[in-house]
């Protein structure tokens, strides 16, 4: 793949099997903050209601923690209230809306599979 903003005919097949499985749990299917916001919660590590600015915050990690699976940034530290802290490696290319929806779509495929979130057997 030379274009970091495309997704092979393998990894679209993927990213709709975890959509489908998302959408069975949870009743609806999850849009891009969606995904995000769950990723988020995972690298947190804490169940509970959050307020309007730390659901933005476990959006913010979910975006720095696929990013770091392409080498965009790395884990620097957690705060004393357990939150991940992030420093950027390296410059993101530029690119449209639609190009960095499909982008993140490819990094929550990588991250699903890095996580053992998916089963690739199901039919």
């Amino acid at each position: 793949m030379t274009d970091v903003f495309e997704m092979d005919e393998t990894t679209k097949m993927k990213w709709y099997k975890i959509v489908f499985a998302l959408k069975k749990d949870f009743g609806k299917k999850p849009d891009m903050n969606g995904f995000l916001f769950l990723i988020g919660m995972r690298e947190l590590g804490q169940t509970r209601e959050f307020s309007k600015d730390e659901k933005m915050d476990l959006m913010h990690i979910a975006t720095c923690a696929l990013l770091s699976l392409e080498g965009y940034y790395e884990l620097e530290h957690y705060d004393k209230d357990g939150w991940p802290h992030f420093t950027l490696l390296k410059e993101l290319p530029y690119a449209d809306l639609l190009k960095q929806e499909t982008f993140l779509r490819r990094l929550i495929v990588k991250y699903f599979e890095k996580n053992d979130l998916i089963v690739d057997n199901e039919g």
